[in-house]
C-alpha cells in the first residue's frame, strides 16, 4: 500500500536559506560536442521559456539557454559550490518513499495545496495553448510543449499521455543514493513535488535519462545543456545534496565560455 503523507517541517528553514543563496549514474563523461544519435540540430527555443538563472523557485516555464559570458560565469560559480561524494547503493529505494505520485499536499513547495495535483500544475506552467477537461481548470487534456531536452515542439493529447512525461531533474533514485534515504519523509515529498525539480519533456528522452546524473546523460539539445546543469545544481543546493565528482565536472563543462 502507498503510505500517507506525514508532514515534517524541521528541515524547511535550511532549505529556504539554501534557495536564497542561489540567486539566481556515474559513468563515462558525456561528450559535449556530440549529441546522442538521431538527436539532430537544435530547434529554436520558445520565447515562453525562462532561463533557470531567472527562475530560482521553478514557478516560471521551461528551460531557456543560459546566454552570455556573465550568465555562464554565474552558472559556473553556482556549480562550483556543489559538494561531491561517491554514489551510494540503491538498497531500499522505492518511489513510495517520496509519497504518492503528484500529491498536492507536499509541505513547503510552490503550487502545493491549490486543489490541483503536481503533474497538472507543471503541465499548465510549461504548456502553451492549454486545453482543460470540461468543467475543470486543473486537468490538462491538450497542449503544445516546446520540449527543452530535444528542441522539438510536441502537440500533446491526453489520449497519448506517455508522449510527454514529467522529469525529476535530480532523479529520486539519484537523490536516494546521495543521501535522501536518511531524510524525513516530508523532505522527500518536497523534492518529489517541487516545481524546481520538475520539467515536462518528451517521453522517450525522459526514459533514456532514467536515473542518470549529468556525467551519464545530457539533453540531446546542446543549447540547453548549461541550463540543465544549472537547474540540476539549483535543486542540489536547495536540498543540500552532494553530486558525484564526474557529474560536477560535466556540469561545469557545459557552461564554459
Amino acid at each position: 500500500m502507498r503510505r500517507h503523507s506525514r508532514i515534517r517541517t524541521g528541515w524547511a528553514a535550511g532549505a529556504v536559506l539554501a534557495l536564497a543563496l542561489v540567486t539566481g549514474c556515474e559513468g563515462l563523461e558525456a561528450d559535449d560536442d556530440a549529441p546522442p544519435p538521431g538527436s539532430g540540430a537544435d530547434a529554436p527555443v520558445s520565447g515562453h521559456a525562462v532561463s533557470p538563472l531567472d527562475n530560482p523557485d521553478g514557478t516560471r516555464p521551461g528551460l531557456a539557454p543560459v546566454a552570455g559570458d556573465r550568465a555562464r560565469a554565474s552558472a559556473r560559480e553556482l556549480i562550483d559550490t556543489l559538494r561531491t561524494k561517491g554514489r551510494g547503493p540503491k538498497t531500499g529505494y522505492d518511489r513510495d518513499e517520496f509519497g504518492y505520485a503528484w500529491m498536492d499536499s507536499a509541505d513547503g513547495v510552490p503550487l502545493a495545496r491549490n486543489g490541483c495535483d503536481t503533474r497538472n500544475d507543471v503541465l499548465k506552467r510549461d504548456g502553451e495553448k492549454v486545453r482543460f477537461k470540461s468543467g475543470s481548470d486543473c486537468v490538462v487534456i491538450a497542449m503544445t510543449l516546446d520540449d527543452p531536452y530535444t528542441g522539438t515542439s510536441i502537440e500533446w493529447r491526453k489520449q497519448k499521455a506517455s508522449e510527454v512525461q514529467i522529469d525529476h531533474v535530480v532523479p529520486l533514485s539519484y537523490s536516494w543514493q546521495m543521501g535522501s534515504s536518511r531524510w524525513p519523509e516530508g523532505k522527500r515529498e518536497q523534492l518529489a513535488n517541487d516545481p524546481l525539480n520538475l520539467l515536462p519533456v518528451e517521453g522517450r528522452a525522459n526514459s533514456a535519462k532514467s536515473d542518470s546524473g549529468p556525467a551519464s546523460w545530457l539533453p540531446p539539445a546542446k543549447s540547453v545543456r548549461c541550463a540543465y546543469a544549472v537547474r540540476f545544481a539549483q535543486v542540489a543546493v536547495k536540498y543540500a545534496l552532494a553530486v558525484t565528482e564526474a557529474d560536477r565536472a560535466t556540469m561545469a563543462k557545459q557552461c564554459q565560455g
